[in-house]
């Protein structure tokens, strides 16, 4: 206990700890529904939307993308918060740096598409930043299943990035199979069931006014 009130004031001291969280020094495991199975064989990765061509990857084919590898403290809409997390994978800039994802100019928003017909919203500019990855590794290893095993999205917040947009953990989705590109709104899962359609950390944007 000592141990993570230690780190939990030096957290607040470093105005790294937002309104209304508390450091946990686990890794909590919340999601809607059960944890799907994953066959490589039959695993697809699905960008479409508003894109120049629609890509599909294969799980061979998303692992051969360059890897990135990213610190970042994360925030559940729950209360519960987690500093200095290390994750790898795959960037949205990769994908369009690589010419895997071709944007549309008129895409605003993404809409990422997982298992079970889960899906969040996001401004595509938000998924530009460093602090957005498609994740396949935590902490060195591969994604745990409970925790979005092959692949899933996080957006955290890397201290001192005052530039960023940080949002809550619930914006990156677990078990990620496609990015959907739009110019128009398209609230999610939980953006539905009165989450707030933003989620911005520092505001603390829970829910919805409606």
């Amino acid at each position: 206990m000592k141990q993570r009130l230690d780190a939990e004031k030096r957290m607040k001291d470093a105005g790294r700890l937002p309104k209304g969280q508390s450091l946990t020094l686990r890794f909590p495991v919340l999601h809607y529904g059960g944890v799907p199975a994953f066959d490589k064989k039959s695993w697809r990765f699905r960008i479409f939307g508003l894109v120049e061509e629609e890509t599909t990857l294969t799980w061979d084919e998303f692992c051969s993308l360059p890897q990135t590898e990213i610190t970042m403290d994360i925030h559940c809409v729950t209360a519960w918060s987690k500093a200095d997390t290390l994750w790898s994978g795959v960037s949205l800039r990769t994908l369009i740096s690589t010419g895997v994802a071709k944007i549309n100019k008129d895409a605003t928003v993404l809409v990422q598409h997982c298992e079970q017909g889960y899906t969040t919203n996001m401004p595509v500019r938000t998924a530009m930043g460093d602090n957005f990855i498609l994740a396949t590794h935590y902490d060195g290893a591969p994604l745990a299943p409970e925790h979005g095993f092959p692949l899933r999205g996080v957006c955290g917040a890397i201290p001192g990035r005052k530039d960023l947009d940080d949002v809550y953990l619930w914006k990156g989705g677990k078990w990620l199979r496609g990015l959907e590109f739009l110019s128009e709104d398209k609230p999610g899962f939980w953006e539905k069931a009165g989450y707030h359609n933003r989620g911005n950390v520092w505001e603390e944007e829970r829910f919805s006014d409606m």
